[in-house]
Order: structure tokens, then sequence, then C-alpha cells
């Protein structure tokens, strides 16, 4: 059976779970203008990002991408990842089990 969310109706907090299972981990990112997440890491995980709206600085490993809304990046869950919203921004991300290639 199919899983249907929308992200309007997940709670305010900044990180919210959009669907009730882990597989794969998928979760709404919501920073007000001027927020930033501190640096950290997800090992063994490869990781989709999509900003739905606004845009976010996203930096990897001290390097900073640009994404606007309905842009999205992929990268490998060991790199430092440290968003920050320059306007208020919503973004969704997808955590899958990194693969062996």
């Amino acid at each position: 059976m199919p899983e249907h969310a929308a992200l309007a109706d997940l709670p305010p907090q900044m990180h919210a779970p959009v669907f009730e299972t882990d597989r794969p981990k998928t979760v709404r990112l919501r920073l007000e203008a001027g927020d930033e997440v501190p640096a950290h890491s997800h090992p063994g995980f490869d990781i989709v990002f999509h900003v739905v709206d606004g845009r976010m600085e996203l930096a990897l490993d001290g390097e900073t991408h640009e994404v606007a809304a309905g842009e999205l990046l992929r990268f490998g869950g060991d790199r430092d990842i440290s968003p920050r919203a320059p306007v208020d921004s919503t973004a969704v991300l997808v955590f899958a089990p990194a693969g062996d290639d």
C-alpha cells in the first residue's frame, strides 16, 4: 500500500518525519530566514536534498552550494552538511542506505 503525505499537514517543528516508516527515511526541514543547522554527517546514507520553497545555502565539507526551489542535490552522507536559509525555506531530505558502488 503506498504512503501519502502532505508537507502542509506535518507538525511545525524544524525537522518533521514525512512518513511513518523509515525506509527510506524522509524528513521535511523548515528553516526561517537566517536559521542554520550546525555541520553534521549521516554516514552510511546517500542523501537527496530537494528545496521545495525558498532557497538554501548548503555547505558540504565547507563548500557552499546554492539550491533554489525546485532544485535537488544528491550527495554521500559521510560529508559534513550544514544547511542555511537566507529566506524562509522548506526542503525535503531522503536518506537511502548507501550502496557498495
